[in-house]
């Protein structure tokens, strides 16, 4: 279906939906098989009770029982097979949102810098297919069967359907009010939950700094607080819940037991058999049995709308991009074109501003300036991480965001300033996890300086290493990561601070790798406050709160910069 014909508040979750709804269709159908058979054990209680007791025939109580015994066996069969349509459904609906879950929650933690991490949303699906499996989505199936149930106690007697519809009104009305007390509190326990755990990641992520400088118990404090706040909303949830299903419960066996009192009074008057006495009371036992079970798990219900509203806003958040049209492999030709950068809401203002340069292919452009210039931000911006606020970032003429990412990535090497390697082997990080090629590898190794030293390690380019590095120093980490940049020899290599774990010796190594990947034919981009590196640079671009202070020729910026610098004894001489 076409989505602008959706009218509801999430379509493509809607849309989602409506792809299985042939399963729920089949679980309909099957539901009503089940609750048609659960009569069977009332109508053999009234054929016991009316016919064969009366008649004292053992052939005629054979027969019913095996009648009724191959029914119950059916009933059973059905209620296995919707549970295995309900299975299939949910296991079809994760496999359509599974990616685009994924593709929204990533797409996420880029707009926003990293600052939104959570996967929460790959969660929240998950938990919403179980609840789909769940035996509580069943009672919403057997619900429309209460007026059947009802019809046929009033064909027992009306005032048997007066009693089962008053005690439908009360069930219902209790159901409403546990929605009305418990829900509200459960949204704020999930959404308190959801910073908690974030603040939680931080702090695993951060464990060094923390217990170097103590921070540890304070840091503990303030997550306490936190989860007592959401222990408090949870229990306090929980009572009010478990208040309603007691009395939901003592309710419904009052109301049977008072049916099977008036069936009493009846049967007494010659109005209706004994039979129809006790079968009165179970068919309201039977009435009342899903709204029974809305109640006791009308928890699960709340957190299952919770979770199906965040994972609707997300991808209305960040709706599906249409995959753009292949491009030519690009050459490297970089164009920035009176470029405005501005970071992730809720930040308001322009971190670069009307940005100009030009570079060509094996060109080299070293970015310069003081702490919180803008450096960082243009780098974003040039790679198609963080969108322009203005003007437009263009590489061999299409602007970066036209290009298809999953062909573009290939062609792009980048080094960022908190260098971050992966789960998995050294060559897995430098191949960046797609099929091994052993001699683009080593070649990689080889151009940023580091194959002798993987050449050392217990295992070579087997070593194992975790997301922080593993047994490998800064310095090494941000090795393999400049392998990592310039494997398969991009066309675009953006480089930040890629010399701020090296030593003397490592800057020099640096030094010559930026001159084997420019020969290479490479668009090189290095961000550094140390000048060493800037000795393979073509051009400068010096940065002064996000404005252009200067930009050109190496030597040409170079000597613009030592000018105030010679003045500086003239100035003080006098």
């Amino acid at each position: 279906m076409n989505r602008s014909k959706t009218n509801s508040k999430f379509p493509e979750l809607a849309e989602a939906l409506r792809d299985v709804r042939h399963y729920f269709g089949f679980a309909a159908l099957f539901s009503a098989a089940v609750n048609l058979l659960m009569l069977t054990p009332i109508i053999y209680m009234l054929q016991v009770y009316d016919r064969v007791v009366a008649s004292g025939s053992v052939p005629t109580l054979t027969m019913l029982t095996i009648l009724m015994v191959c029914l119950l066996l059916s009933m059973g069969g059905f209620e296995w097979v919707r549970s295995m349509v309900m299975i299939a459904a949910s296991n079809r609906l994760e496999q359509r949102l599974r990616q685009r879950v994924a593709d929204a929650t990533f797409n996420r933690a880029l707009l926003s810098g990293g600052m939104t991490t959570s996967a929460q949303p790959m969660n929240d699906l998950s938990q919403l297919r179980q609840f789909l499996t769940g035996s509580s989505l069943f009672a919403f199936f057997d619900a429309p069967w209460v007026p059947v149930y009802i019809f046929v106690m009033y064909l027992f007697h009306p005032y048997f359907a007066l009693a089962g519809v008053i005690a439908v009104i009360i069930m219902l009305a209790l159901t409403l009010a546990n929605e009305k007390t418990t829900s509200p509190k459960l949204q704020d326990a999930n959404s308190l939950n959801s910073a908690v755990n974030n603040q939680l990641t931080g702090t695993l992520r951060n464990a060094e700094v923390i217990a170097a400088m103590g921070m540890g118990k304070d840091i503990r404090a303030r997550q306490e607080d936190g989860s007592e706040r959401i222990m408090d909303l949870q229990s306090t949830a929980s009572r009010q819940a478990g208040a309603f299903t007691s009395l939901s419960k003592a309710l419904r066996i009052t109301m049977q037991s008072l049916t099977l009192g008036l069936g009493a009074l009846l049967a007494l008057q010659q109005q209706i058999s004994p039979g129809m006495m006790i079968a009165g009371s179970l068919l309201l036992g039977r009435a009342l049995a899903p709204i029974d079970l809305l109640v006791n798990t009308w928890r699960g219900f709340s957190v299952a709308r919770a979770q199906y509203r965040r994972l609707g806003e997300l991808l209305e958040q960040l709706p599906e991009r249409q995959p753009p049209m292949r491009l030519p492999t690009p050459q490297g030709r970089l164009t920035v074109e009176n470029l405005f950068v501005r970071p992730p809401p809720p930040a308001q203002t322009n971190v670069v501003i009307n940005a100009n340069f030009e570079l060509s292919p094996g060109e080299a452009l070293g970015v310069v300036g003081p702490s919180a210039s803008g450096k960082s931000s243009l780098a974003r911006a040039i790679l198609g991480v963080w969108p322009s606020a203005g003007g437009a970032v263009r590489l061999d003429g299409a602007e970066i965001f036209t290009w298809d990412r999953e062909q573009l990535g290939p062609h792009v090497g980048y080094l960022p300033q908190d260098i971050e390697l992966f789960d998995g082997s050294i060559a897995d990080n430098i191949c960046r996890f797609g099929g091994q090629d052993t001699e683009a590898i080593v070649a990689a190794a080889q151009l940023a300086g580091v194959h002798d030293l993987i050449l050392t390690l217990p295992n070579g380019y087997n070593t194992l290493i975790g997301g922080a590095g593993g047994v490998l120093s800064g310095g090494q980490r941000q090795r393999i990561g400049l392998a990592r940049a310039v494997y398969g020899n991009p066309c675009l290599i953006v480089l930040d601070e890629p010399n701020s774990n090296l030593d003397d010796q490592g800057e020099r190594e640096l030094v010559e790798a930026l001159d084997r990947i420019k020969q290479r034919g490479s668009t090189v981009i290095v961000i550094s406050h140390r000048t060493m590196v800037l000795q393979s640079m073509d051009k400068m671009l010096v940065l002064k709160d996000g404005r252009t202070a200067s930009y050109g020729p190496r030597a040409q910026v170079l000597a613009s910069l030592m000018k105030p610098a010679a003045k500086l004894p003239q100035s003080a001489a006098r």
